[in-house]
């Protein structure tokens, strides 16, 4: 079960309060379809494939909190409907059905037209001239699911915040005319705040989906709003640089200093490999109140780079980590899914559901981090924020011990933790 509870052992002071084990993932699941209405009718009978194995997934994992990528939006949020009850809610090949009964979705500016040609195409109305891009609004939507409470009336959203509000912006010379400028939002999706109540604590998921940096000219545009989409949340956990920050009720401002949270999501960005501007996600890599280390690793990954070759063998990041399955010729696979706790959350174990020889229904995997909520506030240990490798810590390790029933199973069947799938995908397009 994503939830454990853990029993303190003997030499730990009664005083201290207990602490809980929650599962924290991320997902871009590829759930998306060419036209509007088209994935809601995909869902409307258990016997979609692609749905099936992205249910599988997620019920081998089974997480307490979870963000999908590239789920397209509807508005009645018939497609959440439909995959909770026709395949989370389903057993799908030996997994156990899961339920959430919490979730969070709402509008994204993809495929939103803009009136203008941001693309340079001469034309106007097409999918590179929307918001963001996309071929009909909600297209690459996001969708938030819990076993938690979220406490919606104090969600915070940055759909509308202008790229150009941001300070030191590195828009693209020259390429905007000022109307246009105007018009754009830095989000091409949208960035939530949304706070989940786990017990008495409030934990903050910072959930959002950055352009890839590429499918663009000289300008760069995507490379840089990528940039600067990821630099929104690292502005948005530090005083002082937060000032710019606007939220779509009108509401100026940051994070607290002392709120718990965790950045989820797809942010098209290899802190060493592919072509995102200055290894853009080193900004939350780096960041003083984010965790990044250990990062979450899969021997599948390592193997799967292994066996692709290619630009793979080019690459100076560490294989084990890469989350995404991209064109071997050029990209090859890299890390570009995170899910990131503060420095207060002990991460305790994490992984890449990546399993060679099964089919991906995604060209993402998900991402999977276990965290103490309660207790006392964990300290940072040190660590290498890029290569995500631990550093040994010192001092007395205060000994646990951990009830979970996946894990019992795992260990009994001779299974390792979970890690996922050997498949090679190329995409025209990917928001």
């Amino acid at each position: 079960m994503g939830l454990w509870l853990l029993a303190m052992s003997q030499g730990l002071a009664a005083a201290e309060p207990p602490a809980a084990v929650v599962r924290i993932a991320t997902f871009n699941t590829s759930l998306n379809r060419p036209v509007a209405g088209a994935l809601i009718a995909d869902l409307a009978t258990p016997s979609d494939p692609q749905a099936r194995a992205i249910a599988r997934i997620i019920q081998r994992n089974r997480p307490d909190i979870l963000l999908l990528n590239e789920f397209d939006y509807d508005p009645a949020g018939a497609a959440a409907d439909r995959f909770e009850r026709n395949y989370l809610g389903i057993a799908q090949d030996g997994e156990h059905a899961v339920s959430y009964p919490y979730r969070y979705l709402a509008p994204v500016n993809t495929g939103v037209p803009s009136g203008f040609d941001l693309d340079h195409d001469d034309r106007t109305g097409g999918a590179g001239d929307a918001l963001g891009y996309g071929a009909f609004p909600g297209q690459y939507g996001m969708l938030l699911l819990s076993r938690w409470p979220i406490d919606t009336g104090n969600v915070r959203t940055f759909r509308h915040l202008p790229w150009r509000d941001m300070p030191g912006a590195i828009l693209p010379p020259g390429w905007y005319a000022p109307d246009a400028l105007a018009a754009l939002p830095l989000s091409s999706k949208s960035h939530w705040d949304v706070p989940v109540r786990i017990g008495a604590i409030t934990l903050h998921v910072l959930a959002s989906h950055p352009t890839p940096p590429v499918f663009d000219g000289p300008e760069d545009r995507n490379g840089r709003r990528n940039h600067d989409e990821i630099r929104l949340w690292s502005d948005y956990l530090a005083p002082g640089r937060d000032g710019w920050i606007v939220d779509d009720a009108g509401q100026r401002g940051g994070l607290a200093p002392e709120a718990r949270f965790v950045i989820l999501g797809d942010q098209n960005a290899d802190p060493q490999d592919g072509e995102s501007v200055d290894h853009a996600i080193r900004q939350l890599l780096g960041h003083p109140r984010v965790r990044a280390t250990p990062a979450p690793r899969s021997e599948g990954a390592r193997i799967a780079a292994w066996r692709q070759g290619g630009a793979n063998r080019r690459q100076r990041g560490d294989p084990a980590t890469d989350t995404g399955d991209f064109e071997d010729r050029y990209a090859g696979n890299l890390r570009t899914d995170y899910v990131l706790p503060s420095q207060d959350l002990a991460i305790v174990r994490s992984g890449v559901d990546w399993v060679i020889g099964e089919a991906a229904p995604s060209d993402h995997h998900l991402v999977w981090v276990d965290v103490e909520i309660g207790g006392p506030r964990s300290k940072a240990l040190p660590g290498d924020p890029i290569t995500g490798r631990p550093r040994p810590a010192h001092g007395p390790v205060r000994k646990r011990e951990y009830f979970s029933a996946s894990c019992l199973r795992a260990q009994s069947a001779g299974r390792s933790l979970p890690v996922h799938a050997d498949a090679t995908s190329a995409r025209s397009h990917e928001p």
